[in-house]
């Protein structure tokens, strides 16, 4: 044991006292004063003078109020005339320790007991029970003239220190095994479970190992062979659910504490068990061993094997807080104080101040929740568009989820955003919820995304036709629903950014689309092509729209020519589309200059025209903006015909509650932003953007996308 180890010389080693012969005395006659060490066969053998202690694992019994105490094992003995008993049935009150030193371990401080030899005698063999461990008859100790001696303080006299041996270890992992006996046994009362929460599942168990033979019939039922753990009910055992490997754990009462280290089965226990490494040394215990074969490593004397139904969840730390599932949050009961009305009418959107009154303030817009913020930019955008997004005809209209959606768009966001200005997350998540089920990305649920991401798999949801269709060089259209601008050009400004982008790649519009959503030239949260970059108020495509009229660039007639190189020619106004007639391309590209580009024809409907085009330009109005800030979405929408009728979204603007609250939309009005827009682009490249103040500032420093729209268009498109 610990503290009992001493090197000295050899020379200062005797026999003890009462075994000394002559050489003691040579010794005290030279002077010296040898130490004196107990070893464990002088503590084990007879003392004269002393009554002769009883064996450990001998069967005892002793009076205790006027009753006949039988079948008790003695555990261990000191040689001070004291008994350590383990009864068999409950009436003790000794849980092993004395003085906080562990003497040894008992089941349950029911079970033990503490008595002086003078009140122990051998167990006669007629008192003994048939099935009985049998043991040599021993007559009645007499009463010793003293009383019985204490156990002495580990730091005093070391000669004195409880010894045990070997093989008292053994009898005593024996004595704490339950007797094979016909008696009923009382059973241990095990301490009230705490119902753990359901949200846990099981851990699978792991693959059955090679079983060791049959256990032997006598030992418990609990699949160990030592301690036993309290019965505990059946019905019970859905209750360890929770458990795995790693799980801190108590079994017992009073509660033994460790780890579970295996979870698995052992032959002829029809239940999973469980191998504890106890924080505690067990007398009792193993390396982690059962029956001879290893099933997890453990020091010596903390492995336990009990049934995993039998464990309960350590007692010395609270029950750790199951995580909540934010998902599924959003329909609790916590969310009724937030939820918002389905409205089935159609409901056209307001305008002006009907609009601002009705939009603006706390609780106001889409409620944002667990990372939807690009979700919730996206969608308060069509609180102003005139048509909700509507199916096209040429497609079937069979599947059930687009249909879902449909009605979940229209009647859920859209129909109650107009007409109460607010709509819960709970809406959204449904959305959501079905995205994931058309895409199988289980991020439409729980992770941010791009905004352009989730256009594209929601207008492929809703079965929507795309907005764009664009002509490359190779003469294919293609069909998209949003652009994305590359950045040559050296004005920043949405109008000079989209004519440079379709210019240098050679693209032009099929035909005029009724929403135009466009991507700004940046990338990630940090790389940005400009510092600050003016949304367009009104967009002109005529230019980009292809197989239509188009003005000469300097006369104003019929352009038949286009000139890629003279777009950046300083000499002729760089930065914007140069076409011509074919007189004035030939008066261009005489100079000795542009001797070297290569105009192309454009095409345009057939027919002979003559004159001056006085055809209408196609024009574009600015709706919508999309902003994004290291990593959150807000959303800056125009809400009526006026310079200033801009409204500021933010679907997390602030925050009811701790970790498990709920965010609270807010919706602003912004007249300043009204006149920053209106400003020219030399204007806007003249500004200190740290110098401007929210939220102008992240209008136009981090755009991330401009959406355009054609009211006309809007209508039947």
């Amino acid at each position: 044991p610990d503290g009992c180890g001493l090197f000295l010389p050899v020379s200062e080693i005797t026999l003890p006292r009462s075994s000394r012969g002559s050489s003691s005395s040579d010794h005290q006659s030279n002077g010296q004063s040898p130490v004196s060490i107990l070893s464990r066969a002088a503590e084990s053998g007879p003392n004269p003078g002393v009554p002769q202690p009883l064996g450990v694992g001998q069967r005892v019994c002793f009076i205790q109020d006027e009753c006949v105490q039988l079948e008790c094992e003695v555990l261990v003995h000191f040689r001070f005339n004291v008994c350590l008993c383990v009864q068999d049935h409950p009436g003790g009150s000794w849980d092993g320790y004395y003085k906080s030193i562990k003497l040894c371990s008992i089941p349950s401080p029911e079970f033990g007991a503490l008595l002086p030899l003078s009140k122990v005698t051998a167990e006669s063999r007629s008192e003994r029970s048939p099935l009985a461990v049998t043991s040599p008859k021993l007559p009645p100790l007499p009463v010793p003239n003293k009383p019985a001696l204490q156990p002495p303080s580990p730091s005093k006299d070391p000669p004195n220190r409880l010894l045990i041996q070997p093989s008292m270890l053994l009898t005593a992992r024996q004595a704490l095994q339950p007797p094979s006996s016909s008696a009923p046994k009382a059973a241990l009362k095990p301490p009230a479970l705490t119902t753990p929460k359901p949200a846990l599942q099981p851990p699978a168990a792991p693959p059955n190992k090679p079983q060791a033979p049959p256990p032997d019939q006598s030992r418990s039922s609990n699949g160990f062979h030592n301690l036993p753990s309290p019965p505990i009910a059946e019905q019970r055992a859905e209750f360890g659910t929770w458990l795995e490997v790693g799980s801190m754990v108590e079994v017992n009462d009073p509660p033994l504490f460790g780890v579970i280290r295996w979870i698995g089965q052992i032959n002829n226990i029809p239940e999973p068990v469980a191998g504890i490494e106890l924080d505690q040394e067990l007398s009792a215990a193993t390396d982690g061993s059962y029956l001879g074969e290893r099933h997890f490593h453990c020091p010596a004397n903390k492995g336990l094997f009990v049934k995993l139904r039998n464990c309960r969840r350590d007692s010395r730390f609270p029950e750790p807080e199951l995580p909540i599932n934010q998902v599924d949050r959003c329909n609790s009961i916590a969310f009724a104080n937030w939820s918002s009305k389905r409205v089935e009418e159609h409901t056209p959107p307001l305008s002006g101040a009907d609009a601002r009154l009705t939009y603006e303030g706390f609780k106001k817009g889409i409620q944002g929740h667990l990372n939807s913020c690009y979700l919730d930019a996206s969608l308060f955008r069509y609180v102003k568009l005139r048509a909700s997004i509507r199916p096209t005809h040429t497609r079937p209209q069979n599947n059930p989820i687009s249909q879902s959606a449909q009605d979940l768009l229209r009647c859920e966001i859209v129909n109650p955003l107009r007409r109460y200005g607010y709509v819960c997350a709970s809406k959204t998540m449904a959305l959501r919820k079905l995205l994931k089920e058309e895409t199988a990305d289980s991020g439409f649920t729980n992770e941010e995304k791009d905004p352009e991401e989730l256009l594209n798999q929601l207008f492929l949801l809703l079965q929507v036709e795309p907005l764009l269709k664009i002509r490359s060089v190779s003469q294919k259209a293609q069909e998209c629903f949003i652009y994305q601008l590359f950045p040559p050009a050296v004005s920043p400004s949405v109008q000079a950014l989209l004519e440079s982008s379709f210019m240098h790649s050679g693209l032009k519009l099929t035909e005029a689309p009724s929403c135009l959503p466009l991507l700004m030239p940046r990338f990630g949260k940090e790389f940005k092509m400009f510092d600050a970059i003016l949304p367009s108020l009104s967009l002109d495509i005529t230019d980009l729209l292809d197989e239509t009229l188009r003005q000469c660039s300097i006369c104003q007639s019929v352009a038949q020519w286009e000139c890629l190189q003279c777009y950046e020619d300083v000499d002729i106004t760089p930065g914007q589309l140069k076409q011509y007639c074919n007189t004035c391309n030939t008066q261009v590209h005489t100079h000795k200059k542009r001797q070297t580009h290569r105009p192309v024809e454009v095409r345009g409907p057939r027919g002979c025209w003559e004159g001056p085009v006085h055809g209408a330009r196609q024009l574009m109005d600015l709706f919508a903006v999309t902003c994004i800030e290291t990593s959150h979405y807000v959303s800056f929408v125009k809400h009526g015909p006026g310079a200033t009728d801009w409204l500021f979204f933010d679907s997390m603007a602030d925050r009811e509650g701790g970790e498990n609250g709920f965010n609270v939309p807010q919706v602003r009005s912004c007249p300043e932003v009204g006149r920053y827009l209106s400003l020219s682009v030399d204007e806007v490249s003249r500004l200190d953007a740290s110098s401007l103040r929210d939220p102008v500032r992240r209008l136009l420093c981090d755009a991330y996308m401009c959406l355009y729209h054609c009211p006309q268009l809007s209508l039947y498109k």
